[in-house]
Parts: structure tokens; sequence; C-alpha cells
């Protein structure tokens, strides 16, 4: 194996694809998390999902998605099938976001969306993530994951009032505030990179 060939190993660490799917392992963690704890915990762990769903798909629209519309025949069908559940998945985790995580309505609708996003993470796993790996270079792989941890290290640890204009966040709430915010800090790095 060439060493250009080992810059994309996943193991390495600097592989978008390898990358996102640890993440997908995260958020399964997260959701157990939920689930399983009460009180002020559940309330903590529920941001920390929150915040990691949000960073994590707005990497994928905007570094994943654009590479997997061009790199493999039929991708832009798949784009399209992830983007239809993750619109599903925003809409669900904005209105559990208003809510109290001890509300009696919260659970069964966090256990919805844990069933639905890790169906999605599957489906990216095996339609997307596979085939952009197969026809990507490891330099432009490694190049998308230096910018998905750019947006991870500059987004907020819960979505804050005020990051965006005040009009913004009243007329998207503070799941697509911090999504916006995410995907800005992903432009920046995706520009420095080309």
């Amino acid at each position: 194996m060439t060493q250009e060939a080992r810059t994309g190993d996943p193991v390495a660490g600097d592989d978008v694809v390898a990358l996102l799917t640890r993440q997908h392992g995260d958020i399964h963690n997260l959701f157990d998390e939920v689930r399983t704890s009460q009180g002020d915990a559940r309330r903590e762990a529920f941001q920390k999902l929150v915040r990691l769903l949000a960073v994590h798909e707005t990497a994928e629209e905007e570094v994943v998605h654009p590479a997997a519309r061009i790199a493999f025949d039929g991708g832009d069908q798949v784009v399209q099938d992830r983007l239809e559940e993750e619109r599903a998945a925003k809409e669900t985790l904005s209105s559990l976001d208003e809510m109290d995580t001890d509300d009696p309505k919260f659970m069964p609708i966090l256990l919805a969306l844990r069933d639905d996003v890790l169906k999605h993470a599957r489906a990216e796993e095996r339609y997307e993530f596979a085939q952009l790996r197969r026809t990507t270079s490891p330099q432009r792989l490694a190049a998308m994951a230096k910018a998905v941890k750019a947006a991870e290290k500059m987004a907020p640890t819960h979505p804050h009032p005020g990051v965006e204009s005040a009009t913004k966040n009243i007329a998207a709430g503070p799941v697509a505030a911090l999504m916006d915010r995410t995907r800005e800090t992903i432009r920046k790095a995706m520009d420095r990179d080309t």
C-alpha cells in the first residue's frame, strides 16, 4: 500500500467517512444516555445530543452531500433520500427542543426520533459513505474531515440566542441558529482548503 493510500485510512482519524461514522456511534450513545437519565442529567444529555445532531447534519449537508452528488452514479438520488430523512428529523428535534425533558410526551417522541435517526445513519453508511470512500481521493476525504472538525470547534455547546440575528432566532429557533453558525464555519474551512 502506498503512503498516499494510507493517508485516507480511517484509523488515522483524518477521513470524513470515519469521522462521521464515529459520530453515528456517539449519537446512538447520547440517545441512550437521554433515555436512561432523569432531571438535570437528562436535560444536559439532551442538549449534548441536540448540539451533536445539529453540527453533524449540517456538516453532512455542506461537505458530504455535495461531494456525493457528483462522486458516483446515482449520488444525486442517494443524497435526495437522505435529505428527506434529515428534514423530518430536524422538525422532530426542533419540537423536542421546545419541550421540557420531564414532559410525559417527551420520551415517546425521542424514542421515535432515535429509531429514525439510527435508520438514517445506517442508510448513509451503506449508500452514501461507502460509495464516497470508493470514489474520492484520500486527500479530499482528509480536507472534508478538517472542515467538519473546524465546525465542531466553533459550534457552541448548546444553541445560544443572539448568535444569529434576533429575527433569525425568532423565525427559525435555536436548533436552526446552531445549524446556520455551523454552516458558516464549514464554508470558511472549506474555502481555506481550496
